[in-house]
Parts: structure tokens; C-alpha cells; sequence
């Protein structure tokens, strides 16, 4: 509605247009989502504000079948087991062809139907703890109305005041300091999440743009870190390369961001670093300054730090301090 209000917001350059605020662009739905959580492939979308609480719902409902199913499978194999078993003066035994007592099982339960019960079973109760861990880790973000991706930028927050000795105080603008209420804008009875998803209450001392404004600051702290680096050898962009060693090959980044090919002769602007791998942005032959970038993780073998043209002189996060 204010044009002056520009300054506060970040610009999707793949959307061509300003985010709103908690919104974010994700790579897989190629489009900026409204108070993004993550991307799911399980639902092969995101989760966001529009379906933050049928997901979370998702989450509940999914350990609970499977904690149904496996009553199912235990006492299946338990009522059949004890059927089946006999008992000697010096040995137990088990005969799987057919049951010591009546009445006979409707469905034979064979040696093979055992084990396909005792698979699905672990199944089952590998579900449930899973997905159950996902479903305790999304209440707590939603109980201190976050997504995944503020609690992430809340974290950074505190690191950037930390490192640069600022003096601030981050305060997250959204969590209303209320449980109930927290959890009330994402639950309601009508199933459609409190608000717009545009314009969300704000604690006081906060406005709409706190968090924008600091990942801003974050996205210029970036910048400043962000060192210049050459690349020396070819990269194809495989996720575990064969060619680049040993080390290399094993260390990958288990992660979903994606990787970048280089060629001999290639700039990149590497934010962070692992021991064997580097994360940066390609600077494209056809961009100018602010121009687009390809971002993506890529072996440290395979680049060297430029002397006179970096961005600044200081070394990567990972080298630069042990955090």
C-alpha cells in the first residue's frame, strides 16, 4: 500500500516482484509462499500459512495409524505364534503349517506371512517415531508462532549481534507471549488460518518489517563475509563426485540445496564453508553487479582464493572462527 515501504522488503528477482513479510521463494515450487515452513515431498508441495495446521494434523494423525497398525500386527503374530507353538519335556517348537488348536485362521499364516508382519511392524513403529519427532518440533515452533525458517533466522540473528559485538537486542516480532494464542492463529475451528497471511499482530517495541528489516542486515552481513574464489578445476555438479577424492566423495553435504558445475576459469562468491566443501553463488559471464546467480555447493579442490578481487580480504565463516 506505502511505496516507502519498499525499503523494508527483500525483492524476488526469479518472481520479479517484493516479498511479503515472512514470505520466502522455494526452488522446488519455483514461487514465493506465505509464512513459508518448508518444502514436504511427502505432500509434494510447501507448508505454509494457507496449510500449516492440516500439516501439523498430518503429523498427528500419521503416527497414530501406525501406532494402530502395529497393535494390529503384534497381536496377530501373538494370537498366531501361541497357536502354533508346542511344548516338550526339553524343547519348545514351533511349527509354522498349521495351527495345534481350533478354530483355524480364516487366513493362513504362514512362514511368509510372518515375516511380511514383522517387516511392516518395523515399518510401523520406524513411522511413528519419525514422523512423531517432526509433529513434536512443529508444536514448538507453532506454540512460539515461528516456522522453521525464523527459528533459523532467529538463531543467525543472535550470531550476527554476537560476532559484531552491536549491543542489540533481537526480539522476534511475532510471538504474541502466549501459547494459546500462538497456537490459536494457526488452529481454528473453520480450518482457515487467522489474518491474511500479509499483515500479522506484532508485540509492541516490534513492527511489521522487524524481521524483514533483520534479514536484511543478515543478507548484508553476507555480503561482507563473502569471499571471491576461482575456480582451477572442472565440476559437473554431482552430488558425490568420484573424481575430486576420497575425502571429498564421503563428506557431501547431506542437504537438499543443490550443487553448481564449474568450469577452469569460473567466479564464485563463497558465504560458507565446510572441510571439503564450499557453499557460494556462481557469478554468471552475462550478470552485471546484483545480477543472477547461481547458488549451490561445490569442492573446495576445485577453487582458489582470489588475491586482488575478492569482496572482502576476510576468510570464509567456517574459517573464520570456530563457532
Amino acid at each position: 500500500e506505502k511505496s516507502q515501504d519498499c525499503m523494508y522488503l527483500q525483492y524476488c528477482k526469479v518472481c520479479q516482484s517484493y516479498k511479503a513479510p515472512r514470505s520466502h521463494h522455494c526452488r522446488k515450487c519455483n514461487r514465493c509462499v506465505m509464512k513459508m515452513d518448508h518444502h514436504c515431498p511427502w505432500i509434494n508441495n510447501c507448508c505454509g500459512y494457507q496449510n500449516h495446521a492440516s500439516f501439523t494434523l498430518f503429523l498427528l494423525l500419521a503416527p497414530l495409524g501406525c501406532i494402530h497398525a502395529s497393535f494390529i500386527f503384534v497381536m496377530t503374530m501373538y494370537t498366531q505364534l501361541y497357536n502354533r507353538i508346542s511344548f516338550g519335556w526339553s524343547s519348545v517348537k514351533i511349527d509354522m503349517s498349521a495351527a495345534k488348536r481350533d478354530p483355524r485362521p480364516i487366513i493362513p499364516f504362514g512362514l511368509s506371512a510372518f515375516a511380511a508382519s514383522l517387516f511392516a511392524l518395523g515399518l510401523a513403529l520406524g513411522t511413528t517415531i519419525a514422523v512423531g519427532m517432526l509433529f513434536i518440533i512443529q508444536m514448538k515452533v507453532i506454540l512460539t508462532n515461528k516456522t522453521s525458517i525464523e527459528s533459523w533466522i532467529e538463531e543467525k540473528a543472535k550470531d550476527r549481534i554476537q560476532y559484531y559485538q552491536t549491543g542489540e537486542t533481537f526480539i522476534f516480532p511475532y510471538d504474541t507471549g502466549s501459547k494459546w494464542k500462538n497456537f490459536k492463529q494457526v488452529f481454528t475451528w473453520s480450518g482457515i488460518p487467522e489474518g491474511d497471511g500479509l499483515d500479522w499482530p506484532v508485540r509492541d517495541g516490534c513492527h511489521q518489517y522487524s524481521l524483514t528489516i533483520e534479514q536484511l542486515k543478515q543478507k548484508a552481513d553476507k555480503r561482507v563475509r563473502s569471499v571471491r574464489y576461482r575456480a582451477v578445476e572442472d565440476y559437473s555438479g554431482v552430488c558425490c563426485p568420484v573424481t575430486k577424492g576420497v575425502e571429498t566423495f564421503f563428506t557431501t553435504p547431506c542437504t537438499e540445496e543443490p550443487r553448481i558445475a564449474l568450469s577452469k576459469g569460473d567466479l564464485i562468491l563463497a558465504t560458507r564453508g565446510l572441510k571439503h566443501w564450499m557453499y557460494g553463488e556462481k557469478i554468471l559471464d552475462s550478470a552485471a553487479d546484483g545480477g543472477i546467480r547461481e547458488r549451490g555447493w561445490f569442492p573446495r579442490k576445485c577453487v582458489e582464493k582470489c588475491q586482488y578481487d575478492s569482496e572482502t580480504e576476510q576468510p570464509v565463516d567456517g574459517e573464520k572462527k570456530n563457532r
